[in-house]
C-alpha cells in the first residue's frame, strides 16, 4: 500500500471533521487536503468527501449503531473515518477487502495505531449486518440525507415535487460551459471539442451552454487560457439574457463574485460595467476572469446593503442583483450546504436581501431594469421576497419572463402574486435558480 493511498482516507476523515464538526466549508478545506495526498489521488479524495457528505445522515446514524461508545475530542476524527469506510463499501468500485484494509491503515496515518481494531470491527460488522443496521436507523433524515428542517420546508413549498428535489440534490453536478462568443464562435468551439474527443451536449434552449458528458479539468479543455469559455451552470447563464442590457448603458452587477455573470453581460453588449462585492478575495476572482476573457469593468468592494458603498456613482440603467442566499439550489454542487445551513438562517438572509434590494432600487434610473436572482429554491428568498417588494413599491413594475426561447417560460403566467421564474435542481440538468425582472416606472 502506497503512502499516498493510505493518507487519502485519513485526509477525507479530517475534511469531514472540519466541515461537519467545526462548520468549515468543504471548498475551503478540500484544496489543501488534495495537495496533501498528491495529484494522483486528488480525484479519489474529492469523490470520498463529496460522497460521504451527500449521504452523511445515513452513515452517521449507522456509525452511532456500530460504535458501542461515542468518540469524543481528538478521537472524533475516527467516527468520520468509519463513515468514509462505509461510503466506500456501498458506493465505490473499490473491492471490499481493499476498502477495509486501506481505511484501517488510515488510523496509523491519524496517529492512532490502537484504533485499527475498532475501525476494522465497525466495517466488518456493517458488511455482516447491513440490512439490520439500515432498518434500525430508518427515518426521513437518513432516507433522504437532508436535515429535518430542510425536508419540511421543501415539502411545504413543493408538495408534489419535494422527493424529486431531494433526490436531485444527491446527484453529481454536471459540468456546464458558457462559450464566450466574443473570443470564439460556438461552432468553432464545438469543433475544437470534437477534435479533442470531448463528448458534450448543447442546451436545448441556449446555444452557448455546453454540458460535458464527463467533467474535465479546465486546462484539459481547448481554449481556457485564450478565454474561449467560462465554467458556468446553464441556469446562471440566463442572467445576462434576461437582463437585456444594451450598448453604452451604465450597468451594475451587484454581488458579482466570482464574475461569470459580469463577463456574460460584457459578452452580450458594450456596456460601462461596475462589478461590486463585499468580499475582497472573491472580487479578485472577478478580475482574474475579466483578464482571461480580455474584458474590463470597474470593481468595487463594499457592503451593498449600505447606500454609502455606491454613493459616488450615478444611477444605473440596468442592475443585476444576484443576492446573497441560502444556496439551496446548488446542494448537488456543494453538498455541505445542507449541513452547514440552519433553519434560522433563512429569515436573516431574507432580511439582508430586502435591505440590499432597497439600496439597489434607489440606485436604478427611472425606466431602468433590475433583475433579481438567487441560487435558492426557498420561497422566502424568492417569490415571497418579490411579492413583498412589489406590494410596497408603487414604482416597481413586474416584467414577465416570457418569449425567451425557453419552453418552460411560456407557461409561467407571472403575476404580482406569483412573480418570477423558479428553476428546480435537475431541470434540463440545471442548478436550482430563481429570476424576477422588474422595471422602474418613469
Amino acid at each position: 500500500m502506497s503512502k499516498a493511498s493510505k493518507n487519502v482516507r485519513a485526509e477525507a476523515a479530517r475534511c469531514l471533521l472540519a466541515v461537519l464538526d467545526k462548520g468549515q466549508s468543504l471548498s475551503d478545506v478540500l484544496p489543501q487536503a488534495q495537495i496533501n495526498v498528491g495529484e494522483k489521488d486528488a480525484a479519489l479524495l474529492q469523490e470520498m468527501c463529496f460522497g460521504t457528505i451527500r449521504h452523511f445522515a445515513r452513515y452517521d446514524a449507522i456509525c452511532h449503531q456500530l460504535l458501542t461508545k461515542k468518540l469524543k475530542g481528538k478521537q472524533r476524527v475516527f467516527h468520520h473515518l468509519v463513515i468514509v469506510g462505509l461510503y466506500q463499501l456501498e458506493h465505490m468500485r473499490i473491492p471490499e477487502h481493499a476498502a477495509v484494509a486501506e481505511t484501517v491503515q488510515a488510523a496509523v496515518s491519524l496517529k492512532a495505531q490502537g484504533l485499527k481494531g475498532l475501525v476494522n470491527a465497525c466495517l466488518r460488522n456493517f458488511m455482516r449486518n447491513k440490512d439490520v443496521l439500515l432498518k434500525k436507523t430508518a427515518n426521513p433524515v437518513t432516507e433522504y440525507n437532508h436535515p429535518s428542517w430542510f425536508i419540511k420546508r421543501i415539502q411545504a413549498a413543493y408538495p408534489e415535487q419535494w422527493q424529486t428535489i431531494l433526490e436531485q440534490n444527491l446527484q453529481r453536478a454536471p459540468m456546464w460551459l458558457r462559450v464566450h462568443t466574443s473570443n470564439k464562435p460556438v461552432t468553432e468551439f464545438c469543433t475544437a471539442l470534437d477534435d479533442a474527443k470531448i463528448e458534450y451536449e448543447v442546451h436545448p434552449h441556449n446555444p452557448t451552454a455546453i454540458r460535458l458528458l464527463a467533467p474535465k479539468p479546465v486546462d484539459k479543455i481547448p481554449g481556457f487560457d485564450q478565454g474561449w469559455f467560462v465554467v458556468q451552470d446553464a441556469a446562471a447563464q440566463n442572467a445576462a439574457r434576461l437582463l437585456g442590457a444594451c450598448d453604452n448603458e451604465h450597468v451594475l452587477d451587484a454581488c458579482a463574485a466570482p464574475g461569470g455573470k459580469t463577463c456574460h453581460v460584457l459578452d452580450t453588449a458594450k456596456v460601462n460595467m461596475v462589478a461590486a462585492d463585499i468580499d475582497e478575495t472573491r472580487l479578485s476572482r472577478v478580475q482574474e476572469n475579466l483578464t482571461r476573457l480580455k474584458l474590463e469593468a470597474q470593481l468595487v468592494c463594499g457592503d451593498l446593503s449600505d447606500p454609502k458603498t455606491l454613493e459616488s456613482f450615478e444611477q444605473f440603467d440596468s442592475i443585476l442583483l444576484d443576492a446573497p442566499c441560502s444556496a439551496t439550489g446548488v446542494i448537488r454542487r456543494h453538498p455541505d450546504i445542507k449541513w452547514l445551513r440552519r433553519n434560522e438562517d433563512i429569515e436573516q438572509l431574507s432580511t439582508l436581501q430586502a435591505n440590499i434590494l432597497q439600496t439597489m432600487w434607489d440606485k436604478l434610473k427611472p425606466g431602468g431594469t433590475l433583475l433579481y436572482a438567487t441560487c435558492s429554491i426557498l420561497p422566502d428568498e424568492n417569490k415571497l421576497q418579490m411579492q413583498q417588494f412589489l406590494t410596497t413599491h408603487a414604482d416597481a413594475i413586474l416584467v414577465p419572463i416570457v418569449n425567451q426561447g425557453h419552453s418552460d417560460e411560456q407557461s409561467l403566467n407571472e403575476t404580482v402574486d406569483n412573480p418570477g421564474w423558479q428553476i428546480l435542481p435537475g431541470e434540463h440538468n440545471m442548478d436550482g435558480f430563481y429570476y424576477c425582472r422588474l422595471k422602474k416606472s418613469q
